[in-house]
């Protein structure tokens, strides 16, 4: 079974694309841009080369798409003809050709304005079930994406998964102020908390929605590190962020100044995959993540030597939650990294281990650029 994947020389493709080729699947990689991970370079947007790469593929991850730094330099017609009109082509190819399964990239940032509460409001408790509020062209065009995928799910039996995932991207973040406020290192760190994905996490359910597709027929689900956070913390989030940190994760406070970081005074949204109040993405794909907080007072060790559970996979530095032990250095060269772009060389990362009572979970904060110099994704959400 042939695997069509769009947007192979992007961050979340090329991780795609290395986990399928390393498993020895049959996968197909497209992109506008070349790259070790491009089996055929061309638009989405054109509907003759869809349609000859669409031969003999039996399963679709379609994760091309223009992003929200795009907005700056791109018109809304453009966000149309690839977000929207080039979802369209691969639905219709994809349904004459008898596709068994097709999984869609999209975003928490389709929510819009649904994730900023008004002043002195809690902060938002974001499930499968608000709904959406686009506040720009990206946000719209990925919403009316989703839509077409909908429709071809109920009306064409094409069996469709949404994914709307969360910041995983390893890039600073693009507001200014956040930049000169916080590292990146401790911003995206703060993220996972609430509203960050490792890059293993996405890329697993990505591969767990294309196997689980035609049972679930259609379905919308929300991808983010698990929170530690519950409903009954919304009002204090808002108010006083740390407070409610500190109090599960003591070792935090310390941890935090002997880096000289930060946690963000206010949070305003916590993702979380449910709908009617029960979990989904677990029960319903399958997927459970490997990067997530442990069980608040458990304890922590120092890190373990053997982090990479998943061959082939790329990993930017480091994306994550550093409550533990120690900070290491190491370089990616080490016995069973991931292969490197020749241009890069050998690049460190800092690498944090979080474990619980019963697990060990590691955590990368992005040191810098995504790993394919040709890459075409800058995901921001």
């Amino acid at each position: 079974m042939t695997i069509l994947v769009t947007g192979s020389a992007g961050h979340l493709g090329e991780a795609l694309m290395r986990v399928l080729r390393g498993a020895g699947r049959d996968v197909r990689g497209i992109d506008i841009k070349g790259s070790p991970f491009t089996d055929a370079v061309g638009s989405i947007a054109d509907r003759r080369f869809v349609r000859q790469a669409m031969k003999d593929v039996r399963a679709v991850i379609h994760s091309a798409t223009l992003h929200k730094p795009h907005v700056a330099t791109h018109g809304y017609c453009e966000f149309v003809d690839t977000n929207v009109a080039g979802t369209v082509n691969l639905l219709e190819e994809a349904a004459g050709a008898g596709v068994g399964a097709f999984v869609f990239t999209s975003t928490t940032s389709a929510f819009g304005s649904a994730l900023t509460p008004a002043p002195g409001e809690p902060a938002a408790w974001i499930t499968e079930d608000v709904q959406p509020i686009p506040r720009n062209i990206y946000g719209v065009s990925k919403v009316a994406a989703e839509g077409f995928c909908e429709l071809f799910a109920r009306r064409h039996g094409l069996p469709a998964v949404i994914l709307r995932t969360s910041r995983f991207f390893p890039e600073a973040d693009d507001d200014a102020e956040m930049r000169g406020r916080f590292e990146t290192a401790n911003a995206q760190a703060n993220e996972l908390l609430y509203r960050r994905a490792d890059i293993e996490d996405v890329a697993s359910a990505h591969l767990s929605a294309l196997d689980r597709a035609r049972e679930i027929g259609f379905g919308r689900f929300i991808v983010s590190a698990p929170t530690p956070f519950t409903r009954d913390d919304l009002a204090t989030l808002r108010e006083n962020a740390p407070s409610v940190v500190f109090s599960r994760f003591p070792e935090c406070e310390a941890l935090y100044a002997q880096r000289g970081w930060r946690l963000f005074p206010t949070i305003d949204r916590v993702y979380v995959s449910a709908r009617d109040g029960l979990p989904r993405l677990a029960a319903e794909i399958r997927f459970c993540p490997c990067v997530e907080l442990p069980a608040p007072r458990r304890g922590f060790s120092q890190p373990a030597r053997d982090r990479d559970r998943v061959q082939g996979l790329p990993r930017h530095g480091l994306y994550g939650w550093a409550l533990s032990g120690r900070l290491n250095r190491q370089s990616r060269g080490s016995p069973g990294s991931l292969p490197m772009s020749p241009d890069q060389g050998r690049a460190e990362e800092h690498q944090i281990c979080l474990r619980g009572a019963s697990s060990r979970r590691w955590f990368t904060v992005p040191t810098r650029m995504p790993i394919s110099s040709a890459s075409s994704s800058v995901p921001v959400v």
